[in-house]
């Protein structure tokens, strides 16, 4: 039914409630069948639209003249209080400076003026914001301490300069990583450790894996429009490579049914009992990917092959974040029935937005 999708065994009778955003065409219903280990398997026409209220990504909250309040993610303190900026402005790629060079006859006339925000001046890049230190540092809800080898960044154009001298931001209360102050004077944070809102709005907390899907997949989906990359390869402060993502679908509907029910017979035909039960679900924008965990010199090969590619976009987290992403995306490949957990040698996954 356009609502509803009922299975039914002799007696035993298992019942679906989709959510009032997807109507099911029935007679579009084809190629029913029954999969060992997965269970069954259709496909029919689907009408859906989602008015899901996005997590805003901190490129929409952030406006000029629009006063802000930035709060640590993970346990809802006040970092930056009430703050408005003259300026915000988006950062060009990674790799101007060498567009500079290869596009000038002459010496690169920017390698001595680096882009480097003023006081009122909020400069964005892609997974990152700058600000200047010289008022995040007397925020009494931060705190400054020298860097670790383990979260000191590698080098990059533009921006970092001698990361030997950076110094870590962290939360007063939860100790969490938000950020560093650059030996450039700059302070940078970074989008999967911030909420950043209107200073007049009330603040909720999102649960964390929600925020890291949420602020992930807009990352991909911008970065995937703007500039045609569809591979991304997630790395470290230290440039250690974590995860490998390809982007497929960006206008994905997810439809999950709430609350988890547990099997003990993976024979079953419904493969859980659960006999003349009503499940409701929920509908949630996502996007496909397809991913490969890089830790202890995992697809090594690939890693390499990526690094040499142009193609390949590097995203930078903290180590903690790149973690809490592939558990995620692991999680929510082992949510999938067998046959459909894998494609390309690449392991599938969804990132709810």
């Amino acid at each position: 039914m356009p609502s509803l999708i009922e299975i039914k065994n002799g007696q035993d009778c298992k019942k679906i409630s989709l959510p009032p955003e997807v109507s099911l065409v029935p007679s579009s219903c084809r190629g029913l069948q029954y999969v060992p280990g997965d269970g069954l398997h259709l496909r029919l026409l689907v009408q859906a639209s989602s008015h899901a209220k996005l997590v805003s990504a901190v490129s929409d909250s952030l406006k000029s003249k629009r006063s802000c309040t930035f709060y640590c993610q993970s346990c809802g303190e006040t970092v930056i209080n009430n703050r408005a900026f003259l300026r915000v402005l988006s950062l060009p790629s990674e790799n101007w400076s060498d567009l500079v060079d290869e596009w000038c006859c002459h010496p690169n006339p920017f390698n001595q003026n680096m882009l480097h925000p003023q006081n009122e001046d909020c400069f964005l890049g892609h997974g990152y914001f700058l600000l200047s230190s010289g008022n995040t540092l007397t925020e009494p809800e931060s705190e400054i301490l020298p860097s670790k080898s383990q979260d000191a960044p590698s080098e990059s154009s533009g921006s970092v300069l001698n990361s030997k001298t950076n110094s870590r931001v962290i939360c007063k209360r939860c100790k969490t990583l938000l950020g560093e102050v650059l030996s450039s004077g700059v302070t940078k944070f970074y989008f999967t450790e911030l909420f950043v809102q209107p200073s007049e709005d009330t603040f909720n907390m999102i649960p964390r894996s929600l925020f890291i899907q949420s602020v992930v997949a807009q990352c991909l989906v911008e970065l995937s429009t703007t500039r045609s990359t569809f591979r991304f390869s997630i790395q470290g402060l230290d440039g250690t490579v974590y995860i490998l993502v390809w982007l497929l679908n960006s206008d994905t509907l997810l439809v999950e049914s709430l609350g988890s029910v547990s099997c003990s017979n993976s024979s079953n035909l419904f493969g859980c009992g659960m006999s003349t039960n009503m499940r409701s679900s929920e509908i949630k924008n996502a996007i496909k990917v397809l991913f490969l965990p890089c830790l202890k010199s995992r697809n090594k090969d690939l890693v390499d092959a990526w690094e040499n590619d142009i193609g390949v976009h590097p995203l930078t987290f903290p180590s903690k974040t790149c973690l809490e992403l592939l558990l995620i995306l692991s999680q929510s490949n082992a949510s999938l029935p067998p046959s459909l957990r894998w494609m390309n040698s690449f392991q599938v996954a969804f990132l709810k937005m």
